[in-house]
């Protein structure tokens, strides 16, 4: 309980930005933010088009359009795979529209490693815009390992907000 209790700690004193703020062998924490000049509504809406602004790079199938994510409870993050295939990366687990989306499940490689995840995307109101917010908690077998995904899925993720940072600041204002 007590390495639960300084995880949570540590996870909510992180600078915004981004970092791997907790790992250890059986889990990690991860978190990213950006701050943005939208609304906040236009922000959230974003995080649905992931077709748009997920890299084809950190995909099974190599193409980003292959992705999507409903933004309801029980949408899925899933990608389309050649021959009628398919990957759920993760189900959305809690909506609350215009404030945050809650997946879960496992992404990339841990797929395979016996670990689960949960991934909690936040818009704050903040003075000229909205301030996006990626926190993900993974946790599980992972053959004792997990500190070493830490720093592989922290680039990854870091590299998707990035791309979801450009996306929404590029994108036409409605």
């Amino acid at each position: 309980m007590r390495h639960w209790l300084i995880g949570v700690a540590a996870l909510a004193s992180a600078p915004a930005g981004a970092a791997v703020v907790q790992s250890g062998p059986n889990g990690f924490a991860i978190r990213h933010s950006v701050n943005l000049v939208v609304p906040p509504d236009q922000a959230y809406s974003a995080l649905g088009e992931l077709p748009r602004w997920w890299d084809k790079d950190h995909t099974y199938s190599g193409d980003s359009a292959n992705l999507s994510m409903a933004l309801r409870a029980g949408g899925c993050f899933c990608e389309r795979l050649d021959k009628g295939g398919g990957i759920e990366h993760m189900r959305v687990t809690l909506v609350q529209p215009g404030e945050r989306v809650l997946m879960t499940g496992a992404l990339g490689p841990l797929l395979y490693e016996g670990v689960s995840g949960v991934m909690d995307l936040k818009v704050e109101k903040i003075a000229g815009g909205a301030k996006v917010t990626m926190d993900y908690r993974a946790a599980g077998f992972a053959n004792g390992n997990a500190a070493t995904f830490a720093p592989l899925v922290d680039k990854v993720l870091g590299e998707q907000i990035r791309h979801y940072r450009e996306y929404v600041v590029q994108k036409p204002r409605t």
